[in-house]
């Protein structure tokens, strides 16, 4: 392999070498020092005399006596039956102690596009144990849905709680989990290491964490790292995978930065004008192949700056998947645990998932009739600010009523709450019940009498 000692400069995580061959984009770099030390980047740009390399660590120490060698190869993952169990650094080297992975594969980490047409259509309910998910946005095998939150409120807690319970009912089939996070704090990496361990989740589940002082370059490859072992696990072990990413702020932040180091024209606020294309690389690698009895679903969390869900990070995001649910910090004010608004969160593949057969025959008409009586509720709650509780007329006090009991009961569960969606829709029976039967104007008669508590103790 030719070593080049041509490099012309070194700004930031960016190594700009002259160009003295052919080099391929994405293409593996080894940096030997001085000391004979070698660090790994993978080269970024190319152009007719220039090469620009991002170095996956830091680039102190990197001087222009630096050999320069393009191996010709990209990057790729090690992948195997023995990755279930294994906690990772956002690079996929072992992180607990543990031997290196002994792969029965290595594949490109940037993964190849489902062709469309070979895409089956998501149609299998899966159960997280969380009510405002199972029971009003339900989440679809094979789907991408993001969940939009804010600084300092606990998203983190209930992607643990989705790793720990997400499963398919009545299902034999082999469930994993593969676990990404990006940029957190020691704090939360000892979070997540001892919840996984705790519980005993880890055994069903691959993890990578990139703490907030790896390098910014490692963060954009932890995602596609995690993606590959997905699609090992689920297209060529028949595995159903379930992809949680957190926080791909973070991840976006490390694109902003790069893209400043490689000088580049900045787009809406800074982030670059191909982070669109480049998160739909990301979110597009969920899904079912027809004929393939494996499947990928993406949970991806992020935090919206500001709380702004106009910020170009949801904003994008919410264009690319199906829908989002939505963590608010009002909710989380009043110590309501998991603080999921329901009203702006959404569900697009929601009805595949669910009727007779797949959840219950009365799942859809609950959750129409749960969502039109707590909107009516909080919208009641503005009036009283103005008016008072005492002008409110009877029924309209029974929907501000209704409004808390769905908060308190519904929305409200402990960490480690566990719900079936029999015991998600049966709550919301009993909450339905304390609204007059002629107010459930979305509900049909029959469905009323099989399941409205009062005619069950008949």
């Amino acid at each position: 392999m030719k070593e080049y000692r041509t490099i012309q400069k070194v700004q930031g995580p960016l190594v700009f070498v002259e160009k003295t061959e052919p080099v391929g984009y994405n293409e593996l770099v080894n940096i030997v020092q001085a000391d004979g030390t070698t660090k790994r980047g993978q080269v970024l740009d190319t152009s007719d005399d220039i090469v620009v390399v991002q170095v996956f660590e830091t680039t102190a120490g990197i001087g222009r006596d630096a050999g320069v060698r393009f191996t010709g190869e990209t990057i790729k993952m090690p992948v195997g039956h023995e990755m279930l169990g294994r906690i990772l650094s956002g690079g996929g080297k072992p992180k607990d102690g543990g031997p290196e992975i002994v792969p029965e594969k290595k594949i490109d980490i940037n993964g190849a596009a489902i062709n469309p047409y070979a895409r089956a259509s998501p149609s299998e309910f899966i159960q997280t144990g969380i009510s405002t998910i199972d029971a009003t946005n339900t989440l679809v095998r094979g789907q991408k849905l993001p969940i939009f939150s804010g600084a300092g409120l606990p998203h983190n807690e209930i992607a643990l709680q989705i790793a720990r319970q997400a499963k398919v009912p009545g299902s034999t089939e082999e469930f994993a989990v593969v676990f990404a996070a990006m940029g957190i704090t020691k704090e939360e990496e000892n979070q997540f290491m001892a919840d996984f361990e705790r519980t005993g989740a880890l055994e069903h589940a691959v993890v990578f964490l990139n703490l907030a002082d790896d390098p910014a370059v490692e963060r954009i490859i932890t995602p596609r790292l995690a993606l590959t072992t997905a699609e090992y696990l689920a297209f060529e072990l028949g595995y159903h995978v379930l992809v949680i990413l957190t926080d791909m702020t973070n991840y976006c932040e490390a694109l902003r930065q790069i893209g400043a180091a490689r000088e580049e024209v900045p787009g809406r606020r800074g982030y670059p004008g191909y982070m669109y294309t480049d998160l739909a690389s990301l979110y597009e690698r969920a899904g079912i192949i027809k004929g393939n009895k494996g499947s990928v679903t993406q949970l991806s969390i992020l935090t919206m700056p500001g709380d702004d869900i106009t910020h170009p990070i949801p904003d994008l995001s919410g264009y690319i998947t199906e829908g989002q649910i939505v963590v608010n910090r009002e909710l989380h004010r009043k110590g309501i645990y998991p603080p999921i608004n329901v009203m702006p969160s959404l569900s697009r593949l929601m009805n595949l998932g669910i009727g007779e057969g797949k959840t219950r025959d009365d799942h859809k008409k609950v959750s129409d009739q749960m969502y039109a009586g707590y909107a009516e509720g909080v919208d009641l709650r503005g009036l009283v600010a103005i008016v008072g509780k005492d002008a409110l007329s009877e029924r309209d006090q029974l929907f501000l009523e209704f409004a808390d009991l769905f908060e308190g009961r519904f929305v409200r569960q402990g960490h480690d709450e566990d719900r079936s969606i029999a015991d998600s829709l049966d709550l919301g029976w009993e909450l339905l019940s304390s609204l007059p039967e002629d107010q459930l104007t979305r509900i049909d008669r029959d469905l009323i009498r099989k399941y409205h508590p009062k005619y069950r103790k008949e």
